[in-house]
């Protein structure tokens, strides 16, 4: 554990000096995620402003699910997609050879080879998002504590689901537009659940788990989420992640050279 800590440590301090570089980009990835939260917020105006609300959910309780969504898109920014979409350049250009012959777990390497510092803004944004409805409803500092338990099942399982569709690549070399539905898919997480049908809802639980990754976190952080459903949580992300392991390890030995 200690060798593999130093080396996260070396690998993301050189990603940060290399990144830090165009730091012009920092100004441009901010200004994107301030329009992209600012989009988010207005169309959840839209809902509220006649006095409607979803099922439940007052407009300060939405805002919640909207920051924890803000703040899982900042941490895909930031550590999954700069790692896990490039699995498929790997297995192009035949470099995970080199991948695969380090003295370290091939799929360690993968997953933590860089990070981007471009996500930041969204997990700002969408902490001060949390900080301000938790003022509106007179939150306290343990239901944050609370819903971080939920919340980090939930990067959990979007981390396995998105290197189970990156491993792939290994029998489908096109595989990037797969995993812009999955993106796509997780928008549904910007709202509560019960915005949707009941047809959608199934989808976005036990299909997709959309609701896992937003819902369930803010539900907790709002002090109201029944325990079965953390639970539920934890072992999906603990089955996800298992999963993951062992479908890398079979996708392995399919995986043929393109450089020999």
């Amino acid at each position: 554990m200690r060798r593999y800590l130093h080396v996260l440590r070396l690998f993301w301090s050189a990603a940060i000096s290399a990144e830090l570089e165009y730091r012009v980009n920092f100004v441009l990835s901010t200004l994107s995620s301030l329009g992209n939260l600012a989009g988010s917020f207005f169309a959840l105006f839209l809902f509220y402003r006649t006095g409607y609300s979803f099922a439940g959910w007052k407009w300060e309780e939405a805002l919640v699910v909207l920051g924890v969504f803000t703040v899982l898109q900042g941490f895909s920014t930031t550590f999954l997609v700069p790692n896990l979409n490039r699995i498929v350049d790997h297995v192009q250009q035949g470099t995970l050879d080199f991948v695969l012959l380090k003295p370290i777990s091939s799929q360690f390497w993968l997953s933590a080879r860089t990070v981007s510092p471009w996500g930041l803004p969204d997990l700002i944004f969408g902490g001060i998002l949390l900080g301000y409805a938790g003022s509106k409803l007179s939150l306290d500092i343990t239901n944050y504590f609370l819903s971080a338990i939920p919340l980090f099942f939930g990067m959990i399982s979007l981390y396995s689901l998105w290197f189970i569709l990156g491993a792939m690549s290994i029998w489908f070399v096109k595989i990037y537009n797969v995993t812009e539905v999955l993106r796509g898919l997780l928008e549904a997480g910007r709202y509560p659940m019960v915005a949707y049908p009941s047809a959608y809802r199934f989808f976005f639980t036990f299909v997709v788990p959309v609701a896992f990754l937003t819902t369930v976190p803010a539900e907790a952080m709002l002090g109201r989420v029944q325990l079965g459903w953390i639970v539920g949580a934890g072992i999906l992300a603990t089955v996800l992640l298992f999963v993951s392991i062992r479908f890398w390890r079979f996708a392995l030995r399919f995986y043929t050279s393109a450089s020999s």
